[in-house]
């Protein structure tokens, strides 16, 4: 097993890989801390200090945070929305699950929550449902990069179902002159044009992932296209390339990312022969 030194720990992979908080900024989150110890029956700070944890990738205490804000507060929405997306990068896959619904039932308009929501059907192999999920979540996109976003994982939700015929119509949506305003968003459109033919592979992604894993920002964006790409070779029968995709980013450190959790399920599944 690889343990990827660090602060608390956090999560074991799927792959038996530690994974741990970041301890290089917590003033955010002690900051919080203190505001709620002043008024420690405020559901509001709880949230507060939940998303200042997150920062440093402290989930756990981000999910006791939001447990005891909804005992609160058990008609917030964004409280279940903010524990089922912290239950998904702790790979909790089925508790996220009926977290985000809950959330849905409570707020059928927020595009954040059939986003997440659209993971937790994904992650657990429900490729239809997700595909439903993330389909609302283009429909309520507040902005166009939120749209494209969505767009990349509907599209790839219906491929995995089977559903070519309207993952093809998803694509058509993705029109030429669509441009991104959100740097990162930037990746995920291209992708969609690597789906569509329009660009190469070697446009899409770089070849080699961030060297030393010394640049997080560089490898979110590796694992998000990396995952991508090995995604649309996986549903387009080349499993062999694919693999290799998600070794790739399995290799890194970036383990919240959703393209990091995918490409760890693939791996886990391939050493069990699926």
């Amino acid at each position: 097993m690889i343990a990827v030194a660090a602060d608390k720990l956090e999560v074991t992979s799927l792959l038996g890989t530690k994974f741990y908080s970041v301890p290089d900024d917590q003033h955010a989150a002690a900051a919080a801390e203190k505001a709620l110890a002043g008024d420690p029956k405020n559901p509001e700070l709880m949230l507060k200090a939940a998303l200042a944890h997150d920062a440093i990738r402290e989930y756990r205490e981000s999910i006791a945070l939001c447990t005891r804000a909804l005992a609160l507060a058990p008609q917030n929405a964004d409280l279940y929305l903010e524990r089922g997306h912290r239950e998904l990068g702790l790979r909790q896959f089925t508790r996220a699950r009926a977290d985000l619904e809950r959330a849905e039932k409570l707020n059928p308009k927020n595009s954040e929550i059939y986003y997440h929501l659209g993971l937790s059907h994904y992650f657990l192999g429900e490729f239809a449902d997700a595909a439903e999920a993330f389909g609302h979540c283009v429909e309520l996109a507040p902005t166009l990069d939120s749209r494209i976003n969505a767009s990349n994982w509907w599209y790839a939700s219906l491929r995995r179902a089977g559903k070519t015929g309207e993952a093809a119509k998803a694509l058509a949506t993705i029109t030429p002159e669509m441009k991104n305003t959100e740097p990162h968003t930037f990746y995920y459109l291209s992708m969609l044009r690597f789906f569509q033919g329009k660009i190469a592979e070697s446009q899409v992604v770089p070849l080699q992932p961030p060297a030393g894993n010394t640049d997080v920002e560089a490898e979110l964006r590796f694992d998000t296209v990396a995952y991508g790409v090995g995604n649309w070779f996986l549903y387009n029968g080349d499993r062999v390339k694919a693999e290799q995709y998600f070794r790739r980013v399995v290799k890194g450190q970036a383990w919240i990312t959703w393209g990091f959790v995918g490409s760890e399920i693939e791996v886990a599944k391939a050493a069990r022969g699926n």
